[in-house]
Protein backbone atom coordinates (compact mmCIF):
# COMPACT_ATOMS: atom_id res chain seq x y z
CA UNK A 1 0.00 0.00 0.00
CA UNK A 2 2.91 2.51 0.96
CA UNK A 3 5.60 1.15 -1.48
CA UNK A 4 8.27 3.32 -3.56
CA UNK A 5 5.39 3.76 -6.16
CA UNK A 6 3.52 5.79 -3.57
CA UNK A 7 4.20 9.65 -2.97
CA UNK A 8 5.25 10.65 0.31
CA UNK A 9 1.70 12.68 0.52
CA UNK A 10 -0.42 9.89 -0.51
CA UNK A 11 1.76 8.06 2.15
CA UNK A 12 1.54 10.75 5.03
CA UNK A 13 -2.83 10.02 4.58
CA UNK A 14 -3.26 6.70 3.37
CA UNK A 15 -0.63 4.66 5.94
CA UNK A 16 -1.38 3.11 9.31
CA UNK A 17 -4.78 2.86 9.19
CA UNK A 18 -6.64 0.40 10.50
CA UNK A 19 -8.22 -2.84 8.54
CA UNK A 20 -11.22 -1.93 6.21
CA UNK A 21 -14.36 -3.97 7.89
CA UNK A 22 -17.40 -3.11 7.47
CA UNK A 23 -18.84 -0.58 10.58
CA UNK A 24 -14.90 -0.71 11.73
CA UNK A 25 -13.15 3.34 12.12
CA UNK A 26 -11.74 5.14 9.27
CA UNK A 27 -8.92 5.93 11.96
CA UNK A 28 -7.54 4.26 14.74
CA UNK A 29 -9.18 5.05 18.08
CA UNK A 30 -7.34 5.59 21.18
CA UNK A 31 -7.04 2.81 23.04
CA UNK A 32 -6.85 3.79 27.00
CA UNK A 33 -5.64 1.18 28.93
CA UNK A 34 -2.77 0.19 31.13
CA UNK A 35 -3.25 -3.94 30.74
CA UNK A 36 -4.36 -5.75 27.58
CA UNK A 37 -5.29 -9.24 27.23
CA UNK A 38 -2.61 -11.65 27.00
CA UNK A 39 -1.89 -13.07 23.51
CA UNK A 40 -1.17 -10.23 21.13
CA UNK A 41 1.49 -7.88 20.90
CA UNK A 42 1.57 -6.63 24.18
CA UNK A 43 0.23 -7.42 27.45
CA UNK A 44 0.34 -4.49 29.46
CA UNK A 45 0.65 -0.88 28.36
CA UNK A 46 4.57 -0.39 29.17
CA UNK A 47 5.03 -3.08 26.27
CA UNK A 48 3.36 -1.45 24.06
CA UNK A 49 -0.41 0.15 23.05
CA UNK A 50 -2.22 -0.24 19.50
CA UNK A 51 -2.83 3.40 19.13
CA UNK A 52 0.88 4.07 19.09
CA UNK A 53 1.19 1.32 15.82
CA UNK A 54 -0.77 4.11 13.56
CA UNK A 55 1.55 6.96 14.44
CA UNK A 56 4.57 4.61 14.13
CA UNK A 57 3.16 3.12 11.09
CA UNK A 58 3.06 5.85 9.07
CA UNK A 59 6.37 7.76 10.17
CA UNK A 60 8.10 4.54 9.60
CA UNK A 61 6.53 4.12 6.38
CA UNK A 62 7.49 7.71 5.30
CA UNK A 63 11.28 7.27 6.98
CA UNK A 64 11.94 4.23 5.14
CA UNK A 65 11.88 2.06 8.43
CA UNK A 66 10.08 1.21 11.59
CA UNK A 67 10.06 3.69 14.13
CA UNK A 68 9.04 3.66 17.84
CA UNK A 69 7.33 6.46 19.38
CA UNK A 70 9.00 7.85 22.59
CA UNK A 71 7.20 10.31 25.47
CA UNK A 72 9.40 13.01 23.94
CA UNK A 73 12.32 13.95 21.28
CA UNK A 74 15.01 13.89 24.26
CA UNK A 75 13.31 10.66 25.33
CA UNK A 76 14.12 9.19 21.92
CA UNK A 77 17.27 10.68 22.17
CA UNK A 78 18.23 9.13 25.42
CA UNK A 79 17.28 5.44 24.90
CA UNK A 80 20.00 5.90 21.75
CA UNK A 81 22.79 7.41 23.69
CA UNK A 82 21.74 4.44 26.51
CA UNK A 83 22.97 1.82 23.44
CA UNK A 84 26.45 3.92 23.65
CA UNK A 85 29.38 1.42 25.13
CA UNK A 86 30.73 2.68 28.75
CA UNK A 87 33.23 5.50 27.48
CA UNK A 88 33.11 5.23 24.14
CA UNK A 89 33.07 8.77 22.28
CA UNK A 90 29.96 10.68 20.60
CA UNK A 91 31.16 12.96 17.85
CA UNK A 92 28.13 16.07 17.98
CA UNK A 93 27.68 18.99 16.82
CA UNK A 94 28.61 21.85 18.72
CA UNK A 95 25.53 24.00 17.58
CA UNK A 96 22.88 21.25 18.58
CA UNK A 97 19.94 21.83 20.34
CA UNK A 98 20.49 22.32 23.60
CA UNK A 99 18.51 19.17 25.29
CA UNK A 100 20.98 17.24 23.21
CA UNK A 101 23.82 18.66 24.02
CA UNK A 102 22.99 18.78 27.67
CA UNK A 103 22.57 15.17 28.05
CA UNK A 104 25.79 14.63 26.23
CA UNK A 105 27.46 17.20 28.75
CA UNK A 106 26.55 15.54 31.07
CA UNK A 107 27.22 12.19 30.26
CA UNK A 108 30.73 13.17 29.39
CA UNK A 109 30.93 14.65 32.75
CA UNK A 110 30.14 11.11 34.00
CA UNK A 111 32.27 9.26 32.13
CA UNK A 112 29.93 7.41 30.68
CA UNK A 113 31.07 8.72 27.33
CA UNK A 114 33.84 11.15 25.51
CA UNK A 115 31.96 13.64 23.56
CA UNK A 116 33.39 15.18 20.79
CA UNK A 117 31.68 18.56 19.44
CA UNK A 118 32.30 19.48 15.80
CA UNK A 119 31.26 22.30 13.35
CA UNK A 120 28.90 19.46 11.43
CA UNK A 121 28.93 22.01 8.34
CA UNK A 122 33.09 20.96 8.50
CA UNK A 123 32.84 17.62 6.82
CA UNK A 124 36.66 17.12 7.25
CA UNK A 125 36.79 17.63 11.21
CA UNK A 126 33.74 15.48 11.29
CA UNK A 127 35.20 12.82 9.67
CA UNK A 128 38.80 13.16 11.62
CA UNK A 129 36.45 12.95 14.97
CA UNK A 130 34.63 9.59 13.83
CA UNK A 131 37.72 7.32 14.37
CA UNK A 132 37.40 5.22 17.07
CA UNK A 133 33.75 6.71 17.63
CA UNK A 134 30.74 5.12 18.59
CA UNK A 135 28.56 7.06 17.63
CA UNK A 136 28.20 10.05 15.18
CA UNK A 137 25.23 12.44 16.18
CA UNK A 138 23.99 14.81 13.26
CA UNK A 139 21.99 17.83 13.33
CA UNK A 140 21.08 19.01 9.73
CA UNK A 141 19.73 21.79 9.81
CA UNK A 142 21.19 22.35 13.02
CA UNK A 143 18.95 23.83 16.01
CA UNK A 144 19.22 26.91 15.95
CA UNK A 145 21.88 27.88 13.78
CA UNK A 146 21.10 26.14 10.40
CA UNK A 147 24.35 24.60 9.51
CA UNK A 148 23.98 22.06 6.89
CA UNK A 149 26.03 18.88 7.22
CA UNK A 150 26.96 16.48 4.34
CA UNK A 151 24.43 13.39 5.83
CA UNK A 152 25.53 10.76 2.61
CA UNK A 153 29.65 11.65 3.16
CA UNK A 154 29.50 11.75 6.99
CA UNK A 155 27.31 8.16 7.28
CA UNK A 156 29.61 6.73 4.31
CA UNK A 157 32.89 7.78 6.67
CA UNK A 158 31.75 7.23 10.03
CA UNK A 159 30.52 3.34 9.04
CA UNK A 160 34.15 2.59 7.89
CA UNK A 161 35.41 4.00 10.76
CA UNK A 162 33.14 1.63 12.77
CA UNK A 163 30.59 4.18 14.18
CA UNK A 164 26.39 4.38 14.50
CA UNK A 165 24.85 7.33 12.77
CA UNK A 166 22.14 8.89 14.22
CA UNK A 167 20.44 12.33 12.60
CA UNK A 168 17.79 14.32 13.89
CA UNK A 169 15.52 15.06 11.06
CA UNK A 170 13.22 17.14 13.31
CA UNK A 171 13.76 20.78 10.98
CA UNK A 172 13.73 18.44 7.50
CA UNK A 173 11.34 16.05 8.51
CA UNK A 174 11.18 12.99 5.55
CA UNK A 175 9.72 15.20 3.34
CA UNK A 176 12.99 16.96 2.60
CA UNK A 177 15.34 14.68 3.70
CA UNK A 178 15.26 10.60 4.53
CA UNK A 179 18.54 10.04 6.36
CA UNK A 180 18.03 5.98 6.35
CA UNK A 181 18.78 6.19 2.45
CA UNK A 182 21.11 8.30 2.99
CA UNK A 183 23.38 5.50 5.07
CA UNK A 184 22.56 6.98 8.87
CA UNK A 185 21.90 4.00 11.07
CA UNK A 186 19.11 5.85 13.26
CA UNK A 187 16.44 9.13 12.84
CA UNK A 188 15.02 10.68 15.61
CA UNK A 189 12.84 13.34 15.82
CA UNK A 190 10.88 15.69 18.49
CA UNK A 191 7.37 14.87 16.40
CA UNK A 192 6.50 17.36 19.24
CA UNK A 193 7.08 19.45 16.15
CA UNK A 194 6.58 19.78 12.31
CA UNK A 195 5.28 15.89 12.23
CA UNK A 196 2.04 16.91 14.79
CA UNK A 197 2.27 20.36 13.82
CA UNK A 198 -0.64 22.21 16.11
CA UNK A 199 2.03 22.82 19.10
CA UNK A 200 -0.47 20.53 21.53
CA UNK A 201 1.42 17.99 22.40
CA UNK A 202 4.87 16.08 23.62
CA UNK A 203 6.29 13.37 21.98
CA UNK A 204 9.49 11.47 20.11
CA UNK A 205 10.62 9.07 17.95
CA UNK A 206 13.38 6.62 16.93
CA UNK A 207 13.47 5.16 13.38
CA UNK A 208 16.31 2.58 12.00
CA UNK A 209 15.65 -0.13 8.83
CA UNK A 210 18.25 -2.83 11.41
CA UNK A 211 16.13 -5.25 13.00
CA UNK A 212 18.60 -5.79 15.76
CA UNK A 213 18.87 -1.87 16.54
CA UNK A 214 15.18 -2.13 16.84
CA UNK A 215 14.89 -4.37 19.50
CA UNK A 216 17.79 -3.11 21.14
CA UNK A 217 15.93 0.80 21.07
CA UNK A 218 12.31 -0.78 21.83
CA UNK A 219 13.98 -2.78 24.99
CA UNK A 220 15.50 0.41 26.34
CA UNK A 221 11.56 2.29 25.94
CA UNK A 222 10.24 -0.68 27.80
CA UNK A 223 13.09 -0.82 30.55
CA UNK A 224 13.21 2.46 30.70
CA UNK A 225 9.41 3.00 30.63
CA UNK A 226 9.66 6.48 28.72
CA UNK A 227 6.49 5.69 26.66
CA UNK A 228 4.24 7.87 25.04
CA UNK A 229 0.48 8.47 25.74
CA UNK A 230 -2.26 7.27 23.86
CA UNK A 231 -3.59 10.46 23.44
CA UNK A 232 -0.58 12.37 21.89
CA UNK A 233 0.30 9.33 19.81
CA UNK A 234 -3.24 9.44 18.23
CA UNK A 235 -2.88 13.42 17.68
CA UNK A 236 0.84 13.05 15.98
CA UNK A 237 -0.90 10.38 13.65
CA UNK A 238 -3.53 12.92 12.73
CA UNK A 239 -1.20 15.41 12.16
CA UNK A 240 1.19 14.00 9.93
CA UNK A 241 -1.83 13.32 7.57
CA UNK A 242 -1.42 17.24 6.48
CA UNK A 243 1.88 17.71 7.05
CA UNK A 244 2.82 17.87 3.18
CA UNK A 245 0.16 20.61 2.84
CA UNK A 246 1.33 22.79 6.24
CA UNK A 247 5.16 21.96 5.31
CA UNK A 248 4.39 23.26 1.37
CA UNK A 249 2.83 26.46 2.47
CA UNK A 250 4.81 27.44 6.15
CA UNK A 251 7.84 26.50 3.82
CA UNK A 252 6.71 28.97 1.15
CA UNK A 253 6.14 31.83 3.17
CA UNK A 254 9.62 31.13 4.75
CA UNK A 255 11.44 31.40 1.85
CA UNK A 256 9.49 34.83 0.93
CA UNK A 257 10.38 36.37 4.26
CA UNK A 258 14.33 34.96 4.08
CA UNK A 259 14.15 37.37 1.21
CA UNK A 260 12.92 40.12 2.61
CA UNK A 261 14.89 39.83 5.62
CA UNK A 262 18.14 39.74 3.58
CA UNK A 263 16.64 42.83 2.32
CA UNK A 264 16.59 44.93 5.09
CA UNK A 265 18.59 47.51 6.47
CA UNK A 266 17.84 46.51 10.02
CA UNK A 267 19.01 42.96 9.42
CA UNK A 268 22.48 41.93 9.92
CA UNK A 269 22.48 38.65 8.84
CA UNK A 270 19.43 36.28 7.94
CA UNK A 271 20.05 32.22 7.53
CA UNK A 272 17.99 29.82 5.44
CA UNK A 273 19.31 26.49 4.73
CA UNK A 274 16.79 26.76 1.18
CA UNK A 275 14.08 24.33 2.86
CA UNK A 276 11.81 23.97 6.23
CA UNK A 277 10.34 26.21 7.94
CA UNK A 278 13.04 28.16 10.18
CA UNK A 279 15.17 31.28 9.65
CA UNK A 280 17.64 32.23 11.65
CA UNK A 281 18.25 36.46 11.90
CA UNK A 282 20.15 38.91 13.62
CA UNK A 283 18.92 42.73 13.94
CA UNK A 284 20.97 45.49 13.77
CA UNK A 285 20.55 46.60 17.09
CA UNK A 286 21.58 44.15 18.72
CA UNK A 287 20.45 41.19 21.20
CA UNK A 288 18.30 43.96 23.93
CA UNK A 289 16.53 44.75 21.10
CA UNK A 290 16.15 41.37 19.80
CA UNK A 291 14.43 40.00 22.78
CA UNK A 292 12.17 43.21 23.04
CA UNK A 293 10.96 42.81 19.22
CA UNK A 294 10.01 39.02 20.01
CA UNK A 295 8.15 40.44 23.10
CA UNK A 296 6.05 42.83 21.10
CA UNK A 297 4.54 41.02 17.73
CA UNK A 298 1.15 40.83 17.10
CA UNK A 299 0.59 37.85 14.95
CA UNK A 300 4.22 35.97 15.58
CA UNK A 301 4.04 34.40 19.64
CA UNK A 302 6.87 34.75 21.04
CA UNK A 303 7.46 30.99 23.02
CA UNK A 304 10.14 28.61 22.59
CA UNK A 305 7.35 25.64 20.42
CA UNK A 306 7.96 25.55 16.72
CA UNK A 307 7.27 23.94 13.52
CA UNK A 308 3.36 24.73 14.44
CA UNK A 309 0.56 26.19 12.23
CA UNK A 310 0.85 29.45 14.18
CA UNK A 311 4.45 31.30 13.50
CA UNK A 312 6.66 31.72 16.97
CA UNK A 313 10.03 33.13 17.54
CA UNK A 314 12.54 33.80 20.24
CA UNK A 315 15.75 34.76 20.56
CA UNK A 316 18.66 32.52 21.71
CA UNK A 317 19.62 32.51 24.90
CA UNK A 318 23.47 30.99 26.27
CA UNK A 319 22.76 27.73 28.87
CA UNK A 320 25.32 28.21 31.92
CA UNK A 321 28.02 25.85 31.02
CA UNK A 322 27.02 25.22 27.06
CA UNK A 323 29.65 24.73 24.73
CA UNK A 324 28.25 26.93 21.96
CA UNK A 325 29.19 30.13 20.12
CA UNK A 326 25.49 30.47 18.62
CA UNK A 327 25.39 34.89 18.87
CA UNK A 328 23.26 35.80 21.87
CA UNK A 329 21.03 38.01 19.42
CA UNK A 330 20.33 35.27 17.16
CA UNK A 331 16.40 35.16 16.60
CA UNK A 332 14.82 31.43 15.93
CA UNK A 333 12.01 32.32 13.68
CA UNK A 334 9.62 29.24 13.21
CA UNK A 335 7.11 30.08 10.42
CA UNK A 336 3.72 29.06 10.21
CA UNK A 337 0.73 29.07 7.61
CA UNK A 338 -0.53 32.78 7.81
CA UNK A 339 -0.72 35.13 5.35
CA UNK A 340 2.64 36.03 4.20
CA UNK A 341 2.55 39.56 3.87
CA UNK A 342 0.51 39.75 7.11
CA UNK A 343 3.73 38.31 8.88
CA UNK A 344 5.87 40.67 6.95
CA UNK A 345 3.67 43.44 7.95
CA UNK A 346 4.12 42.63 11.91
CA UNK A 347 7.94 42.06 10.99
CA UNK A 348 8.19 45.81 10.00
CA UNK A 349 6.62 47.15 12.78
CA UNK A 350 8.40 45.35 15.61
CA UNK A 351 11.12 46.20 13.59
CA UNK A 352 10.40 49.80 13.57
CA UNK A 353 9.63 49.90 16.92
CA UNK A 354 13.22 48.78 18.56
CA UNK A 355 15.31 50.55 16.08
Amino acid sequence: MHGPELSPSTIAVAAGRPARVPGGPLNAPITLASALVPGGGSEYGRQGNPTWDSFETVLGALEGGRALAFSSGVAASAALFDLVPIGAAVVAPRHAYYGTIAQLVERDRRGQVQLRLVDIDDTAQVIAACEGAALVWIESPTNPSLEMAEIEVIARAATQAGAAVAVDNTFATPLRQKPLDLGADFVVHSASKLLAGHSDLILGAVVTNDDRAFRAIEKRRTVLGAIPGAMETWLAARGIRTLHVRLDRAEANAKELHRRLSASPRISHSRYPGFGTIIAFEIVAGPAAAQKMTEQSDIITYATSLGGVESTWERRRRHPGEPTSVPEGLIRLSVGIEDVEDLWLDIQNVLAAVA
